[in-house]
């Protein structure tokens, strides 16, 4: 962010965090924050979408943002026990899928085998331009047998850490300049049976000098994010992690503001 918005940032993280708006209580509206901080709407929600994602405002409705009223905890529970294990055995293995079976004693229950499918960690990411453009790629894929959207992504290499931002804090974006990356969730899509953990990352900014972003790579399209309700709807978005990405940014865009964490 820029000095001015990062003044403004630290403006409404006091007014917060000093009581200013009893919890719960409705902040003023975009218009009425950016006329008194002296600051671009389009600049005022990056920061508002950076405060939302550090969990100093909350937002409820279409651009209604709120104190947080921390009367609501989302803390978790601390007498539950974990499983234990007493062993595992490997039933198949390879370069690519581990199938095992646990002995696994769950807190009250008898003990029992249960299968375990290891699988490397893979990468998803949703890069979207000025025009809410999404490059996403329509593949076929043979086990369900159906052609679908997805967005780019593939597995990360073995050694490689899962949570570092592809490519490192930004790269060059099509059409020229460069765009911030963000990420966004790092979910366990089957985690009653599986290891994989995925993290999914979004990256988005204006095109320099006007220019429409050139997708060259056959198989490619940028679709506009309204169309992904619909997409989902028939069905036609393949796989979790290009779900769960898009939703986040659906959730986002609810409130007018930018993916979190969008340069």
């Amino acid at each position: 962010m820029g000095p001015k918005s990062e003044r403004v940032y630290r403006t409404i993280r006091e007014w917060i965090t000093a009581g200013k708006f009893a919890p719960g209580s409705k902040l003023p509206s975009e218009r009425t924050l950016s006329e008194e901080l002296e600051i671009g709407r389009t600049a005022l929600r990056r920061v508002l979408a950076k405060l939302l994602a550090e969990g100093v405002v909350e937002v409820h409705g279409r651009s209604s943002y709120r104190a947080p009223d921390r009367s609501v905890s989302t803390e978790a529970p601390i007498d539950v026990e974990p499983w234990q294990i007493h062993g595992e055995r490997t039933l198949y293995d390879n370069r690519w899928v581990t199938l095992s079976l646990v002995d696994v004693e769950p807190p009250g229950v008898d003990r029992f085998e249960h299968h375990v499918v290891k699988l490397h960690h893979v990468a998803i990411a949703a890069v979207i331009d000025d025009e809410d453009r999404v490059l996403m790629m329509w593949r076929y894929r043979f086990v369900p047998q159906t052609f679908g959207w997805g967005l780019p992504g593939g597995i990360v290499d073995r050694g490689r850490n899962l949570f570092r931002p592809p490519c490192g804090k930004s790269r060059k974006r099509p059409g020229g300049g460069r765009m911030g990356w963000n990420t966004s969730s790092r979910t366990s899509p089957w985690s009653a049976w599986s290891t994989r953990r995925t993290r999914s990352s979004s990256a988005m900014g204006p095109s320099s000098s006007g220019n429409r972003p050139t997708w060259k790579r056959p198989g490619t399209s940028p679709g506009c994010l309204s169309a992904v309700p619909g997409l989902m709807a028939r069905g036609e978005l393949m796989g979790s992690g290009t779900l769960v990405v898009l939703l986040h940014v659906l959730a986002s865009r609810r409130a007018g503001s930018p993916p979190t964490g969008a340069a």
